[in-house]
Formats: structure tokens, sequence, C-alpha cells
């Protein structure tokens, strides 16, 4: 199979829902359903089918009006974008609680993604492991990184030095990084930074959704008397 189409062409809401569409599809797929309609997709993954449709337009003629979508073949199709048959080696800087947390998980559900070295500046961490990941220092980190041929990071740092940090994982060849640190950080152009600010996303859930408004109990007192 081969699609001209790629991730970084498609609108950033598109290529967000790709790994929801893949995750639904496979399993659909793994228990021998042959077609399914964007209806039914959408009460799979809670995203509007109008949406689905739309999206998957992107990618050219992937189903057929009335008839839905063949699930073994956009089960393909979606496989091929995410490259989720190519293993994908991780490295972490800074292990404090939220970094132990993901250190623990260690993507225990993808396969094909694995953290392979942790790094912090505690000498006390130098040496441990946590779910089988060597903890090293800083200094190792671009020699872990050149030699292992990992493109992929992690940043779990605080915000005041998330800049210093990011600019030694570029530094030491990191292309794509994934940020705990609600601070925007300065990169070149070429390097794919992706913010992870679970403030914000409560905020933006509350805005989206009046019914989770916060409650003024005066009010709510006042009209129930």
């Amino acid at each position: 199979m081969e699609l001209n189409t790629k991730i970084h062409q498609i609108p950033n809401a598109t290529a967000h829902r790709l790994p929801i569409y893949y995750r639904s599809l496979k399993k659909l797929n793994e228990t021998c359903v042959e077609r399914i309609k964007s209806k039914e997709l959408s009460q799979l993954t809670q995203i509007p089918s109008a949406t689905i449709r739309r999206d998957f337009s992107h990618f050219g003629e992937l189903g057929r009006s009335g008839y839905g979508y063949e699930v073994a073949y956009v089960t393909e199709v979606f496989r091929e974008l995410l490259n989720v048959n190519n293993v994908i080696n991780v490295v972490l800087v800074g292990v404090g609680n939220l970094g132990k947390a993901i250190l623990t998980n260690n993507f225990k559900k993808e396969k094909n993604i694995t953290i392979k070295c942790a790094f912090d500046i505690q000498p006390s961490f130098f040496g441990d492991e946590i779910s089988g990941v060597p903890i090293l220092s800083m200094e190792k980190m671009k020699e872990v990184v050149v030699n292992q041929q990992i493109h992929t990071a992690i940043c779990a740092v605080p915000s005041e030095v998330s800049q210093e940090v990011v600019d030694q994982l570029i530094d030491a060849g990191i292309t794509s990084i994934l940020n705990f640190a609600p601070g925007r950080i300065k990169v070149p152009n070429n390097i794919q930074m992706k913010y992870i600010d679970f403030s914000s996303e409560i905020f933006t859930m509350v805005y989206q959704n009046e019914a989770l408004y916060p409650v003024n109990f005066e009010e709510a007192d006042q009209q129930n008397s």
C-alpha cells in the first residue's frame, strides 16, 4: 500500500484523532468485524460521525456511502500512517513524581513504544531502575541518545529549567519532544514540540461543558428556597 498523504500535511486536530481511530478499528478487526459505518464508529470513539467522515476524506476514498468502511483496509491505512510497526525508543528527563509515574507505565499497552533510559540531576537516583528503565546522570544523555539513535524525548522537569533541558535534548539530536511543563519553550522550526498541560485541559473541558461550570452555592440556595 502506498500513501502520499503524511500526517503533517493534514489538520492537527485530525492527526490527534488518528490513534483513536486506529485503536478502535484494530479491536474491530481482531474480533472479525468486516465493515462499519461512521455512525457506529462514532459510538465507539465518541467522535461525531460528521467529523469522522471529514477526517477520513483526507486519505482518499476509504469508504462508500451507504456501505461504510472495510475495517481491515482502513486499519491498515492508519497502521501505515502512524508507523505502528516501527519500534520507537524514547528517553525521559526528570524523575520526579510525574517522571516516576510515566516510567512505571512505560507504554505497557503499546508494544512498539518504550522508554529506553531516564535522566536526572539527583545523584541518589543514579543506577536505580524503574520498570527496568535505568536512571542515569544528565551528563550521559547525549552519549546515550547518539549511540542508540533516539530522536524522541519526554520532558518532565519543572518549568523553570525546561528551556535549558530542551536545549540539551536538541543538542543531543532529539527532534520530537513531549513537554509536561506548562510554559512555552523556544525551539527551532525543525523540532516538533507537544505540550501536555493538565490544568489547561481541565479549564478547556469546563469551558466546553456548561455542566462542569463551578456551582454558585448562594444562588443555588436562593433558587431552592
